[in-house]
């Protein structure tokens, strides 16, 4: 049988299943990652497709005292297949492979292969790192909501700190923004076009403006993707484009740094406090848990669950639907934007269209 290998994300994903399977709960977390003591989910039950059409349960006791228990040695988790019983293994022997299985990760580069945990996913009927899915949720959970008293069946997309960095919004030419390029003539914008030094998306934007030019925002490359911000807001499109500008221009990447920046210049005249970053918080929320840009948007949330993120220490922790504003707080704080490759993505050359001339910029946002 062929091994199985996987990047330490990948392995995180099943490290995942696995911690929540050996602790029977979902932490939530403050915008710092910090656990809140008072707000955690019971977990009734994870279910994976290990193909399609192909759902494997793992279920957890539903009781609300077992769940909170400190003592797990005598609990078990039941396994299904298609509601056939397979069998169960204790929570304790779980435990076991998730303390192995962590210190592997950490202790792995590149792409790896663990024979000692792929046995064990045999145990567990788990024979992928990554369930397939077409959505953004990575992992399913049916949870006990203390609060309401309802066991609403929820996905969550998976984000790991312990490789490197994931990119939250991904570079493509669906996300160029078209800028128009006024005042310049065609000998300066070939010469610009030349540029080809260590920062020349910088260095040929500077030099647009110090041969008297100016750049405008005209509107995106894609359109699917442009209706889906606007889906958001209908603003959006021109609050982006002002926060990437004013990226590419300066240099600047962070998300909070920047966006604290056109908060003080107000491109859009809004005169109201903190509404750029309030907004641009909705559009990272966005991404996270369902939008992609070249996919049609209805606004609904694909991982409706929230977002769980497993810690550099291995805690795993969640945000949950009530406390997306600490998912945001969180997403704004903890993100960048990246330059992409320039001809892969076709941006920061000017070009002509219909007597015109134009420049793409491309956004690309990654976790810090």
């Amino acid at each position: 049988m062929a091994r199985i290998s996987g990047n330490k994300g990948e392995w995180s994903e099943l490290y995942t299943l696995l911690y929540l399977l050996a602790h029977g709960r979902l932490n939530a977390a403050d915008c710092n990652l910090n656990v809140l003591p008072d707000v955690f989910f019971p977990i009734l039950n994870i279910f994976r497709e290990e193909t399609e059409g192909s759902k494997v349960q793992y279920h957890l006791s539903s009781e609300y005292e077992n769940q909170v228990s400190e003592n797990c040695a005598d609990k078990k988790v039941v396994i299904y297949l298609n509601e056939e019983l397979l069998g169960c293994i204790p929570q304790s022997e779980i435990q076991s492979e998730v303390s192995y299985l962590y210190n592997s990760i950490c202790s792995e580069s590149g792409s790896f292969s663990l024979e000692k945990t792929e046995m064990f996913m045999e145990k567990m009927h788990c024979y992928k790192l990554k369930a397939p899915t077409r959505e953004k949720a990575d992992i399913v959970l049916q949870i006990h909501d203390i609060n309401t008293g309802y066991t609403p069946i929820c996905g969550f997309s998976i984000k790991s700190d312990l490789g490197s960095p994931p990119t939250l919004l991904n570079a493509g030419k669906t996300t160029n923004f078209v800028y128009a390029v006024n005042g310049l003539t065609k000998e300066s914008a070939e010469k610009i076009n030349g540029i080809d030094t260590r920062q020349k998306i910088i260095d040929r934007i500077n030099s647009i403006c110090a041969n008297g030019g100016t750049l405008a925002y005209s509107g995106m490359h894609n359109k699917t993707f442009r209706n889906n911000l606007v889906m958001l807001d209908s603003m959006l499109p021109q609050i982006m484009s002002a926060i990437l500008l004013y990226s590419y221009t300066t240099g600047q990447k962070d998300c909070k740094d920047i966006v604290a920046k056109i908060e003080e210049q107000d491109p859009l005249q809004y005169g109201i406090e903190d509404i750029y970053a309030y907004k641009f918080k909705k559009f990272l929320c966005a991404i996270a848990l369902g939008m992609m840009p070249a996919t049609p948007w209805n606004g609904y949330d694909e991982a409706n669950g929230g977002y769980i993120i497993v810690k550099k220490d291995g805690d795993v922790v969640a945000y949950h639907i009530y406390n997306r504003n600490s998912f945001e707080d969180y997403l704004l704080d903890n993100t960048c934007f990246e330059r992409g490759s320039t001809k892969k993505h076709d941006y920061a050359h000017i070009y002509e269209n219909d007597g015109k001339m134009y420049i793409n910029l491309n956004a690309q946002i990654r976790f810090i």
